[in-house]
């Protein structure tokens, strides 16, 4: 049978800080390995900091020259990244620079002033996404001297796509997230293109994941060796790639949880969910894998953490992870709890001390030294999460039996807190999910798995998957102080 054959896939993560090419091998299992990684993807320049495309390209020909150099035929290719950001082509494929990240603060008047134009209410129901500067829209408003030379407009992981292929088309979950997209036409939306002075040409035809763009040019080919390769849209979104996987291997009943600076909270539903409430409540809509469409919102995360290890650094008692979870782990259970949302933790210069001033003026015990402050933080988030997930099922109206949680930054410690907090089972994937999804979306699309049913076990073997059932109650009358607090 073709699941049996021995084929290998390349999927490419342009990352916020670094990247990976991924090489993916199915043979009577499918696995997932590193071949090569890169930092550097930016330089900064007076105008900004700027995406360093032909560093980021010579990088991958290198670790693609590696694989090649096994003797072993690649079948496919596919970039994804947790990055929207816009590349802007001229007609014959030359890259206008500079490539800008998305923060850049150029074009914020031009945004303001785009939307200004268009009602909260109007854009959220045209979108299904909460207003973001920095996105794709804000950059095209800041770039409007630079569209007259351009002939596409293409995400980062759209436009590697593009230069490989040579076919400018935008993957579904990239557009989602462009603030031009309109998920429940599944087309560009005419109010905000106009709004945005943003001319149709450039938007390529959005095309759903799992689309084969075709051979890799030849030019690209003779220079790599990657003659008998397909480029393929997976899904061109990080997230969305990672949840393809969980979706592929199970199907439904569960929420998801995206430990970050800021943490994503939410879960996968049949179709797009915009409605006032959702618009009100900061929930956004990000398109995905087999019409599927994440519905999530952000919440505080790990950044509290980072800026807790940050002031003990300066006080010089730094500690290393591994140290600083046992003390978290011995320290007392539930001696004081923050509101991580709390304004004050928005701009601390120094977290630890806001901490405690927090809990002074709530009344509690103060955590003093680093374990009883990292498990204070720890306990509040995973005591949040709780809060955002009784949301999630209330507005959605669904039950869920488990939670997924994605991404590199996934604390142990907090997964158990979660588990029990929760109190359902918390099932803890590998950091490499996404390259999973995208090599998995490959293969589905070239024929090598010949259907969902038969990926199911293959995607679930190479997640490997860590479940965590949940053992402690005394987390409810936690939960019940919790709310107090924020209610406070």
């Amino acid at each position: 049978m073709a699941v049996f054959m021995s084929n290998l896939y390349i999927a490419c993560e342009l990352g916020t800080e670094k990247g990976r090419v991924m090489l993916g091998a199915l043979q009577k299992e499918l696995s997932v390995s590193e071949a090569g990684e890169f930092e550097e993807l930016t330089i900064s320049q007076p105008g900004g900091v700027e995406w360093d495309v032909t560093k980021i390209y010579q990088r991958i020909v290198q670790a693609i020259r590696s694989i090649i150099a096994q003797q072993e035929p690649v079948r496919g290719i596919s970039f994804y990244s947790p990055r929207s950001d816009l590349l802007l082509f001229e007609g014959n494929g030359t890259l206008i620079t500079p490539a800008l990240r998305g923060e850049e603060p150029s074009g914020t008047a031009q945004f303001n002033k785009a939307l200004s134009k268009i009602p909260p209410e109007t854009f959220y129901q045209e979108t299904g996404v909460q207003p973001i500067e920095g996105g794709p829209l804000w950059q095209l408003a800041a770039s409007s001297r630079r569209l007259k030379r351009a002939s596409h407009a293409l995400s980062l992981a759209d436009g590697f796509n593009y230069l490989f292929s040579g076919v400018a088309q935008a993957e579904m979950s990239q557009a989602s997230q462009t603030q031009l997209y309109n998920p429940v036409s599944k087309s560009w939306s005419e109010l905000l293109l106009t709004a945005g002075g943003v001319p149709a040409k450039l938007l390529p035809p959005v095309i759903p994941a799992g689309t084969r763009l075709g051979p890799v040019r030849e030019d690209v080919a003779s220079d790599t060796g990657l003659e008998d390769a397909q480029v393929i849209a997976t899904c061109s979104h990080e997230m969305a790639a990672a949840l393809a996987a969980v979706k592929l291997a199970d199907p439904g009943g569960w929420a998801f949880l995206w430990p970050d600076d800021r943490t994503v909270l939410g879960t996968v539903l049949d179709e797009p969910f915009i409605n006032d409430v959702s618009r009100e409540m900061r929930y956004t809509n990000q398109s995905g894998y087999d019409g599927s469409v994440c519905f999530y919102k952000s919440w505080t995360g790990l950044r509290l953490v980072e800026e807790c290890r940050r002031t003990w650094a300066e006080q010089d008692r730094a500690l290393d992870n591994e140290v600083l979870m046992h003390l978290a782990t011995s320290a007392p259970p539930f001696e004081a709890l923050i509101d991580p949302e709390d304004p004050r933790f928005l701009n601390a210069g120094d977290m630890p001390q806001a901490i405690q001033a927090f809990c002074r003026e709530t009344g509690q015990e103060l955590p003093r030294k680093p374990g009883p402050i990292l498990r204070c933080l720890l306990e509040s988030l995973a005591l949040q999460y709780r809060q955002g997930l009784l949301e999630l099922e209330y507005i959605t109206n669904r039950n869920v039996s488990r939670l997924y949680v994605l991404g590199s930054r996934s604390n142990m410690l907090l997964n158990h807190f979660l588990a029990n907090s929760l109190q359902i089972p918390v099932v803890v994937v590998s950091g490499h999910a996404a390259a999973v999804g995208n090599v998995a979306l490959q293969a589905l699309t070239l024929g090598h798995i010949p259907s969902v049913e038969h990926a199911r076990e293959l995607v679930k073997h190479c997640l490997k998957l860590h479940t965590i059932n949940p053992h402690a109650t005394a987390w409810t009358k936690a939960f019940e102080r919790f709310l107090e607090l924020r209610q406070a």
